[in-house]
């Protein structure tokens, strides 16, 4: 037989440590009105950290007065209804990350409604996950599309970099090049804290996609982000004859069509978009690279639309603001762009 092994005392206390600590950065960041998810009761938003005397009932005024005091997370729901949550079951609370610029609707508590929600997205999770293990099974038997070298133009431009690259910029750099140059489709994720310049290693496979005749398309979660990358991206490539665009809301209807018509004729050879730019009217001619900034923030079905798109060889590159995950090496959470080019 066998028996079940108990960690140490020393870890079972590091762990415990590390969940105290996780706990109380969540709360300290929490701001009022923030969008917050329990586990158990849905969406809701933050309404501040409540001190009563021990004993008591949160909202209510005190029975029984005991020394020291409890703290509870506010939560309010919809129709007025409010949720207070002790803080020793701050792990059941997390921020709201959703799609798009658009808020959700505040869970009703006692309707059912989050648990119907719960049950139907377990259901399509599962319909997804058999439809992604198709769709990666047939990407890891195809060829993909191998870029050349460096050209003197790349090299012209990375030169122009103002600032001095770090060591993970180097190295993240160099093994998205080395990637994009392989005849094997690229899979390949940049994890870093804001600032730590993702954006820039992005750009550089970008333009050495663009290079080659190939189209590249960035998604961003947001309006805000995709007019910051506009500007960036014209910056950095306003030297070259690189015709950068940006489809979101900011544009009109007429500015939409001609963006589109452009993509589908190949006169575009880089644009930034929201979710507008994963809609069915929007079709590339010829698709290298897509990169995905704040992957967290998209949905899975989002991703694997560009995944299956053109002919299911479309070129993908993930960030994710996040240097807990920090690691190295191909294919795992890394300080590097995941970027997967295909033909």
């Amino acid at each position: 037989g066998w028996t079940k092994q108990r960690r140490s005392a020393p870890t079972r206390r590091l762990a415990t440590e590390r969940a105290a600590a996780a706990r109380e950065s969540f709360i300290a960041d929490l701001q009022l009105g923030d969008l917050v998810v329990h586990v158990d009761h849905g969406i809701a938003r933050y309404g501040g950290l409540i001190r009563t005397p021990v004993g008591a009932t949160p909202g209510q005024e005190p029975t029984l007065e005991l020394p020291g005091h409890a703290e509870f997370l506010l939560l309010h729901y919809a129709e007025g209804d409010n949720l207070y949550v002790p803080i020793s079951q701050a792990d059941r609370v997390g921020r709201y990350i959703g799609a798009g610029d658009a808020e959700p609707s505040l869970t009703r508590l006692g309707s059912g409604e989050w648990i119907r929600a719960k049950a139907k997205v377990r259901r399509s999770v599962r319909d997804l996950a058999r439809e992604l293990m198709e769709l990666y099974g047939a990407r890891a038997a195809m060829q993909g599309h191998e870029y050349p070298v460096d050209t003197p133009w790349q090299l012209e431009l990375e030169g122009s970099f103002p600032y001095e690259e770090t060591p993970d910029q180097v190295e993240a750099i160099h093994d998205v090049k080395t990637d994009m140059e392989s005849p094997r489709p690229m899979d390949r994720l940049l994890v870093g804290d804001v600032g730590f310049g993702k954006t820039e290693v992005a750009l550089r496979a970008a333009f050495k996609a663009v290079q080659d005749g190939r189209q590249v398309a960035v998604l961003v979660p947001t309006t805000v982000l995709a007019q910051q990358h506009f500007n960036t991206f014209r910056e950095r490539l306003g030297a070259f004859p690189v015709k950068v665009e940006m489809l979101s809301r900011f544009r009109s209807d007429k500015e939409q069509r001609e963006i589109i018509a452009g993509l589908a004729a190949g006169t575009i050879d880089i644009c930034i978009g929201t979710h507008r730019l994963v809609q069915r009217d929007v079709e590339f001619k010829n698709l290298g690279l897509v990169v995905i900034d704040e992957e967290q923030r998209f949905g899975v079905a989002h991703r694997a639309a560009q995944a299956t798109a053109p002919r299911g060889r479309c070129a993908h590159a993930d960030c994710y603001a996040d240097p807990a995950h920090a690691a190295h090496g191909p294919g795992r959470r890394a300080r590097h762009e995941r970027a997967r080019d295909g033909a």
